[in-house]
């Protein structure tokens, strides 16, 4: 009997039950179909900017590299959490092993890590168009851009992996019920049966490299931009150098702020259902918003979306001129 139940705390401990918002049990559906159809509108967005960057001449600078490469590694972040999520909700609660777990939050830190780093290479890039255009070309080479982009990366699932080591090595000999849609990281961490506070000061220590730095360092670049932008003296040359940052530094600050609120504060802070509905923002509502934001005040990019739904029409309408 002792080793069949040693066999069953074994199993219980080697997986998770994803508890989602099964207290609104009544909604479910309505939630599902919203969230679904937020999904493919922030697929189709991004999907949308990964190509008009790719395939218009106009949009082949540095800006829109970094642009294209964001919407990627977004696509990929969202993927990793909001398919999980809609399942959840057509089911009362979903089981995920203990790998599959470690797995998502480590894809979820690393490509959230990697954005937050690009973001970054991207206030340089518009820092050094508008501070010092001369000599922007010099600067700003594609060597550098890929450069930027690798490190980003690599720094992004090197943390990433030293983070979710530190946390997954914790003891869970209690509850396995995660009260959230996904593995994150303040959920998990207040499973833990074993003292937390060396855990805590590791998770606060990356946070500060992936999410404090990064954005200081990007307010610290819009502060030399706007002082630039404030000499420009005709009107006309402030709004169209204010138009090209501006998209930028609204992301930034929905992204920066969102991940701020939830990951740089001690466990005694936790709020689960604060923390569901503040996450249920950053991994739905803000990616949706983004490929907008970008569009909406950038003439070039609409521009190019102009460009491309001309060219296809013309494709259509001309095997039926034949």
């Amino acid at each position: 009997r002792t080793m069949a139940q040693l066999q069953k705390n074994h199993t219980l401990s080697s997986e998770f039950i994803i508890v989602g918002f099964g207290d609104l049990a009544e909604l479910q559906i309505f939630f599902f179909g919203l969230f679904l159809i937020m999904h493919v509108v922030t697929l189709a967005g991004h999907t949308a900017i990964v190509l008009i960057t790719l395939i218009d001449s106009c949009l082949q600078t540095p800006m829109y590299f970094f642009l294209r490469n964001l919407s990627t590694i977004e696509i990929c972040y969202i993927l990793v959490i909001v398919p999980n999520m809609l399942a959840n909700f057509l089911s009362r609660s979903q089981r995920m092993p203990l790998l599959g777990c470690a797995l998502q939050m480590h894809l979820f830190i690393a490509l959230g890590g990697a954005e937050c780093f690009l973001l970054a290479a991207m206030a340089y890039d518009r820092f050094v168009a508008i501070c010092n255009p001369l000599r922007y070309t010099v600067v700003i080479t594609r060597a550098l851009c890929l450069q930027m982009l690798t490190l980003a990366c690599i720094s992004g699932f090197a943390l990433s992996l030293t983070l979710t080591t530190v946390i997954f090595l914790l003891p869970f000999c209690q509850s396995h019920e995660i009260n959230h849609f996904f593995c994150d990281i303040p959920a998990v961490l207040f499973l833990a049966c074993s003292d937390t506070r060396a855990n805590e000061i590791a998770v606060f220590l990356v946070c500060m490299l992936i999410l404090l730095i990064p954005f200081l360092l990007i307010l610290l670049s819009y502060a030399f931009i706007i002082a630039a932008i404030l000499r420009i003296h005709s009107a006309d040359g402030r709004s169209k150098a204010f138009s090209t940052c501006a998209g930028h530094l609204l992301v930034s600050v929905l992204h920066y702020g969102c991940a701020i609120f939830i990951y740089i504060r001690p466990k005694s802070c936790y709020t689960p259902e604060q923390d569901k509905i503040v996450s249920l923002i950053y991994t739905n509502v803000t990616p949706m918003l983004y490929p907008m934001i970008y569009s909406l005040r950038n003439k070039e990019v609409k521009g190019a979306l102009r460009r491309l739904l001309q060219s296809y029409n013309q494709m259509r309408q001309q095997p039926n001129a034949r």
